[in-house]
Protein backbone atom coordinates (compact mmCIF):
# COMPACT_ATOMS: atom_id res chain seq x y z
CA UNK A 1 0.00 0.00 0.00
CA UNK A 2 3.02 2.30 0.22
CA UNK A 3 3.78 4.84 -2.49
CA UNK A 4 6.11 7.74 -3.23
CA UNK A 5 5.49 11.45 -3.65
CA UNK A 6 8.58 12.98 -5.21
CA UNK A 7 11.36 12.22 -2.74
CA UNK A 8 8.94 11.36 0.06
CA UNK A 9 8.14 7.72 0.71
CA UNK A 10 4.63 7.20 2.05
CA UNK A 11 5.59 4.08 3.88
CA UNK A 12 3.57 3.52 5.95
CA UNK A 13 0.69 5.27 4.14
CA UNK A 14 -0.43 7.28 7.16
CA UNK A 15 -0.33 11.04 7.70
CA UNK A 16 -0.79 13.57 10.46
CA UNK A 17 -3.63 15.90 9.50
CA UNK A 18 -3.13 19.67 9.44
CA UNK A 19 -4.78 21.20 12.49
CA UNK A 20 -4.79 24.93 13.21
CA UNK A 21 -2.91 25.75 16.38
CA UNK A 22 -1.88 22.12 16.88
CA UNK A 23 0.36 20.70 14.16
CA UNK A 24 3.12 23.23 14.68
CA UNK A 25 6.77 22.32 14.45
CA UNK A 26 7.15 21.07 18.06
CA UNK A 27 4.17 18.70 17.74
CA UNK A 28 5.19 17.48 14.29
CA UNK A 29 8.68 16.76 15.59
CA UNK A 30 7.24 14.77 18.48
CA UNK A 31 4.89 12.70 16.29
CA UNK A 32 7.74 12.13 13.84
CA UNK A 33 9.93 10.77 16.62
CA UNK A 34 7.60 7.76 16.94
CA UNK A 35 7.63 7.09 13.18
CA UNK A 36 5.05 8.21 10.60
CA UNK A 37 4.61 8.52 6.84
CA UNK A 38 3.78 12.19 6.30
CA UNK A 39 3.52 15.31 8.44
CA UNK A 40 1.33 18.20 7.31
CA UNK A 41 1.75 21.71 8.67
CA UNK A 42 -1.00 23.93 9.94
CA UNK A 43 -2.94 25.66 7.19
CA UNK A 44 -1.03 28.72 6.00
CA UNK A 45 -2.84 31.68 4.41
CA UNK A 46 -1.03 32.35 1.13
CA UNK A 47 -1.19 36.13 0.91
CA UNK A 48 -0.29 36.59 4.57
CA UNK A 49 2.62 34.19 4.08
CA UNK A 50 4.07 36.14 1.16
CA UNK A 51 3.51 39.46 2.89
CA UNK A 52 5.25 38.14 6.01
CA UNK A 53 2.33 38.73 8.37
CA UNK A 54 3.56 38.10 11.95
CA UNK A 55 2.97 34.53 13.11
CA UNK A 56 2.14 33.10 9.70
CA UNK A 57 5.58 31.93 8.64
CA UNK A 58 6.07 30.12 11.92
CA UNK A 59 3.18 27.82 10.98
CA UNK A 60 5.02 26.74 7.85
CA UNK A 61 8.43 26.43 9.48
CA UNK A 62 9.93 23.08 8.62
CA UNK A 63 11.66 20.74 10.99
CA UNK A 64 15.32 19.92 10.53
CA UNK A 65 14.26 16.79 8.66
CA UNK A 66 11.82 18.12 6.08
CA UNK A 67 11.76 14.97 3.98
CA UNK A 68 8.33 13.85 5.07
CA UNK A 69 6.78 17.25 5.70
CA UNK A 70 4.11 18.92 3.58
CA UNK A 71 3.14 22.57 3.94
CA UNK A 72 -0.57 23.23 3.50
CA UNK A 73 -1.61 26.44 1.75
CA UNK A 74 -5.00 28.11 1.59
CA UNK A 75 -5.98 30.92 -0.72
CA UNK A 76 -8.43 32.34 -3.21
CA UNK A 77 -6.07 34.22 -5.55
CA UNK A 78 -3.90 32.48 -8.13
CA UNK A 79 -0.99 34.91 -7.79
CA UNK A 80 -0.71 34.75 -4.01
CA UNK A 81 -1.08 30.99 -3.69
CA UNK A 82 1.50 30.42 -6.44
CA UNK A 83 3.93 32.85 -4.81
CA UNK A 84 3.45 31.21 -1.43
CA UNK A 85 4.08 27.79 -2.98
CA UNK A 86 7.33 29.04 -4.49
CA UNK A 87 8.36 30.48 -1.16
CA UNK A 88 7.79 27.40 0.97
CA UNK A 89 9.28 25.11 -1.70
CA UNK A 90 12.35 27.35 -1.65
CA UNK A 91 12.51 26.93 2.12
CA UNK A 92 12.66 23.16 1.74
CA UNK A 93 9.09 21.90 1.66
CA UNK A 94 9.03 18.58 -0.19
CA UNK A 95 5.26 18.65 -0.78
CA UNK A 96 2.70 21.44 -1.17
CA UNK A 97 -0.83 20.60 -0.01
CA UNK A 98 -3.78 22.75 -1.09
CA UNK A 99 -6.54 23.28 1.45
CA UNK A 100 -10.04 22.89 0.08
CA UNK A 101 -11.49 21.36 3.21
CA UNK A 102 -11.39 23.86 6.07
CA UNK A 103 -14.98 24.57 7.13
CA UNK A 104 -14.28 27.56 9.40
CA UNK A 105 -16.41 30.59 8.58
CA UNK A 106 -13.45 32.98 8.65
CA UNK A 107 -11.91 30.87 5.87
CA UNK A 108 -14.98 30.09 3.79
CA UNK A 109 -16.25 33.67 4.05
CA UNK A 110 -13.02 34.62 2.31
CA UNK A 111 -13.84 32.13 -0.46
CA UNK A 112 -11.02 29.81 0.58
CA UNK A 113 -10.96 26.32 2.08
CA UNK A 114 -14.07 24.26 1.47
CA UNK A 115 -15.86 27.26 -0.10
CA UNK A 116 -13.90 26.42 -3.25
CA UNK A 117 -16.11 23.36 -3.66
CA UNK A 118 -18.84 25.80 -4.71
CA UNK A 119 -16.64 27.23 -7.47
CA UNK A 120 -14.80 24.23 -8.94
CA UNK A 121 -13.60 26.09 -12.04
CA UNK A 122 -11.91 28.71 -9.87
CA UNK A 123 -10.54 25.97 -7.62
CA UNK A 124 -8.93 24.33 -10.63
CA UNK A 125 -7.31 27.61 -11.62
CA UNK A 126 -5.70 27.78 -8.18
CA UNK A 127 -4.52 24.19 -8.41
CA UNK A 128 -3.04 24.71 -11.87
CA UNK A 129 -1.25 27.86 -10.67
CA UNK A 130 0.43 25.96 -7.82
CA UNK A 131 1.38 22.97 -9.98
CA UNK A 132 3.02 25.29 -12.53
CA UNK A 133 4.80 27.28 -9.82
CA UNK A 134 6.77 24.47 -8.16
CA UNK A 135 8.69 21.32 -9.02
CA UNK A 136 7.68 19.46 -5.86
CA UNK A 137 4.54 17.28 -5.69
CA UNK A 138 1.23 19.06 -5.11
CA UNK A 139 -1.54 17.34 -3.15
CA UNK A 140 -5.12 18.29 -2.31
CA UNK A 141 -7.21 17.93 0.85
CA UNK A 142 -10.94 18.47 0.58
CA UNK A 143 -14.36 17.20 1.66
CA UNK A 144 -17.21 15.27 0.05
CA UNK A 145 -18.82 18.53 -1.05
CA UNK A 146 -20.28 21.76 0.23
CA UNK A 147 -23.52 20.19 1.45
CA UNK A 148 -25.81 17.24 0.75
CA UNK A 149 -26.91 18.84 -2.51
CA UNK A 150 -23.35 19.50 -3.68
CA UNK A 151 -21.40 16.24 -3.40
CA UNK A 152 -18.94 17.10 -6.15
CA UNK A 153 -15.70 15.75 -4.65
CA UNK A 154 -15.34 12.98 -7.28
CA UNK A 155 -15.41 15.46 -10.15
CA UNK A 156 -13.23 18.02 -8.38
CA UNK A 157 -10.68 15.34 -7.47
CA UNK A 158 -10.64 13.95 -11.02
CA UNK A 159 -10.03 17.38 -12.51
CA UNK A 160 -7.38 18.11 -9.88
CA UNK A 161 -5.50 14.96 -10.87
CA UNK A 162 -5.70 15.94 -14.53
CA UNK A 163 -4.15 19.27 -13.51
CA UNK A 164 -1.20 17.51 -11.87
CA UNK A 165 -2.21 16.81 -8.25
CA UNK A 166 -0.43 13.65 -7.09
CA UNK A 167 -2.46 12.67 -4.01
CA UNK A 168 -5.95 13.38 -2.69
CA UNK A 169 -7.14 13.38 0.92
CA UNK A 170 -10.89 13.30 1.56
CA UNK A 171 -12.55 14.13 4.86
CA UNK A 172 -15.75 12.10 4.90
CA UNK A 173 -18.08 14.99 5.64
CA UNK A 174 -19.47 17.97 3.75
CA UNK A 175 -18.51 21.48 4.70
CA UNK A 176 -21.94 22.17 6.16
CA UNK A 177 -21.56 19.21 8.51
CA UNK A 178 -18.44 20.79 9.99
CA UNK A 179 -17.44 18.03 12.47
CA UNK A 180 -20.95 16.94 13.40
CA UNK A 181 -22.36 13.48 12.87
CA UNK A 182 -20.08 10.74 11.60
CA UNK A 183 -17.61 10.70 8.73
CA UNK A 184 -18.99 8.76 5.76
CA UNK A 185 -16.03 6.59 4.81
CA UNK A 186 -18.10 4.62 2.28
CA UNK A 187 -18.83 7.82 0.35
CA UNK A 188 -15.09 8.39 -0.03
CA UNK A 189 -14.98 5.33 -2.30
CA UNK A 190 -16.73 7.31 -5.06
CA UNK A 191 -13.79 9.71 -5.04
CA UNK A 192 -11.27 6.88 -5.01
CA UNK A 193 -12.93 5.37 -8.07
CA UNK A 194 -12.75 8.70 -9.89
CA UNK A 195 -8.99 9.24 -9.60
CA UNK A 196 -5.81 7.46 -10.61
CA UNK A 197 -3.60 8.74 -7.78
CA UNK A 198 -3.24 7.61 -4.15
CA UNK A 199 -6.03 8.69 -1.81
CA UNK A 200 -6.09 9.05 1.98
CA UNK A 201 -9.27 8.73 4.03
CA UNK A 202 -9.77 11.25 6.83
CA UNK A 203 -12.35 11.96 9.52
CA UNK A 204 -13.15 10.17 12.81
CA UNK A 205 -10.10 7.90 12.55
CA UNK A 206 -9.00 7.67 16.16
CA UNK A 207 -7.53 4.19 16.59
CA UNK A 208 -6.61 1.01 14.73
CA UNK A 209 -10.16 -0.25 14.53
CA UNK A 210 -11.51 2.93 12.95
CA UNK A 211 -8.51 3.09 10.60
CA UNK A 212 -9.19 -0.46 9.39
CA UNK A 213 -12.86 0.27 8.86
CA UNK A 214 -12.13 3.51 7.00
CA UNK A 215 -9.71 1.69 4.69
CA UNK A 216 -12.16 -1.13 4.02
CA UNK A 217 -15.16 1.09 3.33
CA UNK A 218 -13.35 3.76 1.31
CA UNK A 219 -10.87 1.64 -0.63
CA UNK A 220 -8.30 4.32 0.23
CA UNK A 221 -4.56 3.76 -0.03
CA UNK A 222 -3.99 5.08 3.46
CA UNK A 223 -5.38 7.23 6.26
CA UNK A 224 -4.88 10.67 7.74
CA UNK A 225 -5.34 11.07 11.48
CA UNK A 226 -5.98 14.38 13.22
CA UNK A 227 -7.78 14.84 16.51
CA UNK A 228 -7.16 11.23 17.54
CA UNK A 229 -3.49 12.09 18.00
CA UNK A 230 -4.18 14.84 20.52
CA UNK A 231 -2.42 13.76 23.68
CA UNK A 232 -1.26 10.58 21.92
CA UNK A 233 1.63 11.51 19.61
CA UNK A 234 2.49 7.81 19.29
CA UNK A 235 -0.94 6.92 17.87
CA UNK A 236 -0.04 7.10 14.18
CA UNK A 237 2.98 4.86 14.67
CA UNK A 238 0.91 2.40 16.66
CA UNK A 239 -1.83 2.24 14.00
CA UNK A 240 0.84 1.78 11.32
CA UNK A 241 2.37 -1.07 13.30
CA UNK A 242 -0.92 -2.89 13.76
CA UNK A 243 -2.09 -2.48 10.16
CA UNK A 244 1.09 -2.46 8.09
CA UNK A 245 3.56 -4.21 10.36
CA UNK A 246 5.98 -1.33 10.86
CA UNK A 247 8.11 -1.34 14.02
CA UNK A 248 6.02 -0.93 17.17
CA UNK A 249 6.55 2.42 18.92
CA UNK A 250 7.62 2.51 22.53
CA UNK A 251 4.53 4.02 24.13
CA UNK A 252 5.84 6.09 27.05
CA UNK A 253 4.59 5.20 30.49
CA UNK A 254 5.33 6.52 33.95
CA UNK A 255 8.52 8.59 34.05
CA UNK A 256 8.99 8.23 30.30
CA UNK A 257 5.60 9.85 29.73
CA UNK A 258 6.42 12.66 32.14
CA UNK A 259 9.75 13.22 30.39
CA UNK A 260 8.10 13.29 26.94
CA UNK A 261 5.51 15.86 28.03
CA UNK A 262 8.14 18.00 29.75
CA UNK A 263 10.35 17.94 26.64
CA UNK A 264 7.37 18.87 24.45
CA UNK A 265 6.57 21.75 26.78
CA UNK A 266 10.15 23.04 26.62
CA UNK A 267 10.12 22.73 22.82
CA UNK A 268 7.01 24.91 22.64
CA UNK A 269 8.61 27.50 24.90
CA UNK A 270 11.71 27.55 22.70
CA UNK A 271 9.67 27.80 19.51
CA UNK A 272 7.16 30.48 20.55
CA UNK A 273 9.03 32.22 23.35
CA UNK A 274 7.99 31.92 27.00
CA UNK A 275 4.97 34.26 26.98
CA UNK A 276 3.17 32.83 23.95
CA UNK A 277 4.55 29.33 24.55
CA UNK A 278 2.86 29.05 27.95
CA UNK A 279 -0.52 29.81 26.35
CA UNK A 280 -0.10 27.62 23.27
CA UNK A 281 1.01 24.67 25.38
CA UNK A 282 -2.12 24.59 27.53
CA UNK A 283 -4.23 22.67 25.02
CA UNK A 284 -1.56 19.99 24.74
CA UNK A 285 -1.13 19.76 28.50
CA UNK A 286 -4.90 19.40 28.80
CA UNK A 287 -4.89 16.43 26.42
CA UNK A 288 -1.97 14.83 28.23
CA UNK A 289 -3.83 15.20 31.51
CA UNK A 290 -6.88 13.61 29.87
CA UNK A 291 -4.67 10.60 29.16
CA UNK A 292 -3.37 10.61 32.73
CA UNK A 293 -6.74 11.03 34.42
CA UNK A 294 -5.52 14.09 36.29
CA UNK A 295 -7.80 15.42 39.00
CA UNK A 296 -9.66 18.69 38.49
CA UNK A 297 -7.74 20.68 41.12
CA UNK A 298 -4.33 19.74 39.74
CA UNK A 299 -5.57 20.24 36.19
CA UNK A 300 -6.71 23.75 37.04
CA UNK A 301 -3.38 24.51 38.72
CA UNK A 302 -1.40 23.44 35.64
CA UNK A 303 -3.59 25.27 33.14
CA UNK A 304 -3.73 28.55 35.06
CA UNK A 305 -0.07 28.76 36.03
CA UNK A 306 1.73 31.46 34.03
CA UNK A 307 5.34 30.76 35.01
CA UNK A 308 7.01 28.08 32.83
CA UNK A 309 9.25 26.86 35.63
CA UNK A 310 6.24 26.34 37.88
CA UNK A 311 4.37 24.45 35.16
CA UNK A 312 7.37 22.16 34.67
CA UNK A 313 7.46 21.57 38.42
CA UNK A 314 3.78 20.58 38.42
CA UNK A 315 3.91 18.22 35.43
CA UNK A 316 5.36 15.16 37.27
CA UNK A 317 2.64 15.21 39.92
CA UNK A 318 -0.10 15.98 37.38
CA UNK A 319 0.85 13.00 35.23
CA UNK A 320 1.91 10.54 37.90
CA UNK A 321 -1.25 8.44 37.51
CA UNK A 322 -0.76 8.12 33.75
CA UNK A 323 -1.68 4.73 32.32
CA UNK A 324 -1.84 5.07 28.50
CA UNK A 325 -4.10 2.69 26.66
CA UNK A 326 -2.83 1.10 23.47
CA UNK A 327 -4.84 1.67 20.30
CA UNK A 328 -7.46 -1.04 19.93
Amino acid sequence: MSFTLGTTSMSPPIALAPMAGITDRPFRDLVRSFGVGLMVSEMVASQEMVQAKPGVRERAELSADAENTAVQLAGRDEYWIAEAAKQVAGQGARIIDINMGCPAKKVTNGYSGSALLKTPDHALNLIEAVVKAVDVPVTLKTRLGWDGNCLNAPDVARRACEAGVQMITIHGRTRCQFYKGSADWKAIRTVKEAVNVPLLANGDIVDTASARQALNLSGANGVMIGRGAEGKPWLLAEVAHRIWGTPAPEVPEGNAFIEMVSDHYRAMLDFYGPDLGVRVARKHLGWYMDEAGTGSAMRRAVLTEKKPAEVLALIPEALSVQQPEAAA
